[in-house]
C-alpha cells in the first residue's frame, strides 16, 4: 500500500518513468500481481491495461542494452562488468534472497542488496548516455 501511495503521489507525472533492468519482464508484473493479490489498486504507473507499448511509462536497462535483439539476454552482474560499475552482486543474488529472509531473518542484507541493485541500475543507465557516473556522496540511502 505504501508504494501505491508513493507512486500515486510523488511519482504520478508524465516525466516520471520506472526504471530497472529485466523489470519488465519480472519486477513489475511481480509487483503489479501481489497488488492485487492483496486488494491494492494498481497505481497509473502500474495499470497497463490498454495501453499500447509507447505508452507505458517503464524503462527497462536489458532491453536498452537490447538494441533490439529479441534473443538476447544479459544479467545486471554481466553488464556492469563489462560496462566498469561496481557489481551490486557482491554479497548475494536473487536465487538467495528466500533463503536469507526465511532462514537466516536478514532483512536488513536483502535491503543493502536492493539498494545496490538500484544503484547499479542508475549508474548502467548513465554510462548509456554516457554520463558522469553517481560518485557516493551524490548516493542517498533512506
Amino acid at each position: 500500500q505504501d508504494f501505491s501511495n508513493l507512486l500515486n503521489t510523488h511519482f504520478n507525472g508524465a516525466q516520471h518513468v520506472l526504471c530497472g533492468h529485466n523489470a519488465k519482464e519480472f519486477d513489475i508484473p511481480f509487483i503489479a500481481r501481489r497488488m492485487i493479490i492483496n486488494g491494492i489498486a494498481l497505481p497509473n504507473k502500474l495499470n497497463l491495461f490498454g495501453k499500447k507499448p509507447w505508452e507505458v511509462p517503464h524503462l527497462d536497462t536489458l532491453e536498452l542494452w537490447k538494441f533490439g535483439d529479441y534473443k538476447h539476454f544479459t544479467s545486471l552482474k554481466l553488464l556492469t562488468k563489462v560496462l566498469g560499475i561496481p557489481s551490486p552482486k557482491d554479497d548475494i543474488d536473487g536465487s538467495e534472497v528466500a533463503r536469507v529472509f526465511y532462514i537466516e531473518n536478514n532483512i536488513d542484507r536483502i535491503i543493502t542488496y536492493c539498494e545496490k541493485d538500484v544503484i547499479a541500475v542508475a549508474q548502467i543507465f548513465l554510462r548509456l548516455r554516457r554520463e558522469d557516473l553517481l560518485v557516493e556522496d551524490e548516493i542517498i540511502h533512506v
